[in-house]
């Protein structure tokens, strides 16, 4: 069985004849343009395998498979993720002659970490999906904050989520998700996607974005307040990082002022800068201080 993926008009009668339908609440849009759907496997292997051996690549959401097919032609192995049951059961009978693919059913927030045990012998696996939008900003926080790194993702996320993945220090789009990405990865946005582009068609614009492993970080590399820390001081994004490191640590059993300016003074800032003109090696910086500290027990995680 065979789907012209690149045709609105093919894949609605697929959809027909299978009795499948759209549900708005997967955020569910395929992506019928093949020169894009190409562009995104070929960013995802530019720099070839690291070994000489065949790579697994995850798939978040791949719905008929448009995307699961190319990189199965390309030699890859795959692990696709899909909640959708009537999707699940098409790609069951359109890869049921690929010993190379592998399904895994359910929502991926809560499926990757036993996918991710089952393929502990890969070190680092590449990731590719075309991620829902409501989605998008939790999964990739919640890898990155659960130590489950990939040598490169490639995905498709509304716009406005890449621009801030990319975000640099002092831009209007820098956030506590741009300090995240970057914690771990080399971000780099790549073609704007219209709306266009697929079916059905959503009301905003999306973008490829590649996400490189940065040389050296693993899950080590970050004290547990670390990501915690950086969400605080971003919660009242005009206040002074003084203010908010202050309503960080209060209740951790010493002065928070006290403990505000001992903190800052260590990792050589100001009180009256903003977390949207800090780097990464500032909020590092302040992390392993307060780690040092060791008054963590009374708000870490918070």
């Amino acid at each position: 069985m065979t789907i012209n993926y690149n045709s609105v008009s093919a894949v609605k009668a697929f959809l027909d004849k299978e009795g499948l339908g759209m549900r708005k609440k997967f955020g569910q849009n395929f992506l019928v343009n093949g020169d894009i759907r190409l562009r995104l496997v070929e960013a995802l292997e530019e720099e070839g395998p690291s070994s000489g051996r065949r790579e697994e690549v995850w798939e978040i959401g791949p719905g008929l498979g448009a995307m699961t097919r190319l990189l199965l032609d390309r030699g890859f192995g795959v692990r696709a993720f899909e909640i959708d049951p009537g999707f699940v059961r098409a790609l069951k009978i359109l890869f049921r002659d690929d010993k190379d693919f592998t399904l895994v059913e359910g929502d991926v927030m809560k499926t990757w970490p036993s996918a991710s045990s089952a393929s502990s012998a890969r070190a680092a696996p590449l990731l590719l999906g075309n991620l829902p939008y409501n989605i998008a900003a939790a999964l990739l926080a919640d890898l990155i904050e659960k130590g489950r790194f990939f040598r490169r993702m490639v995905l498709t996320v509304q716009n406005e989520v890449a621009l801030r993945a990319a975000a640099r220090p002092g831009s209007s789009d820098y956030s506590s998700f741009s300090v995240l990405c970057s914690s771990v990865y080399t971000v780099r946005p790549l073609m704007l996607i219209r709306g266009a582009c697929f079916y059905p068609r959503p009301k905003v614009d999306s973008r490829g974005l590649a996400l490189d492993l940065r040389a050296g970080v693993d899950a080590n590399t970050y004290p547990p307040c670390f990501y915690p820390l950086v969400r605080g001081l971003f919660s009242s994004r005009r206040k002074m990082i003084k203010n908010n490191l202050r309503s960080f640590i209060a209740g951790a059993g010493r002065d928070a002022g006290e403990v505000c300016a001992e903190l800052l003074g260590a990792s050589g800032l100001k009180g009256d800068e903003r977390a949207e003109n800090l780097g990464l090696d500032d909020f590092l910086a302040l992390a392993k201080n307060l780690e040092n500290m060791r008054i963590l027990g009374s708000f870490e995680g918070s």
